[in-house]
């Protein structure tokens, strides 16, 4: 019922709002990236932590997810 009114939807919406706010740009993101160098021939590689705005946005919809499944 609450369904067909909508209301899970304007939740949801209001969520992926929120969502968007906290991360306004591509969620793309490579732990470990590694190539050949193409002059050198050496095997570059680089590591890098996800970005905390990337980490709050996959904790919030954990929370979303976990709260969801009550529902």
């Amino acid at each position: 019922d609450r369904i067909l009114k909508g209301t899970n939807f304007t939740k949801y919406k209001q969520f992926v709002d929120n969502c968007f706010k906290v991360l306004p740009r591509q969620a793309l993101h490579a732990r470990t990236l590694g190539f050949e160098h193409p002059h050198t021939k050496e095997w570059m590689s680089f590591t890098s932590d996800v970005p905390s705005d990337m980490v709050e946005c996959i904790n919030k919809w954990r929370v979303y997810t976990e709260n969801s499944k009550d529902m």
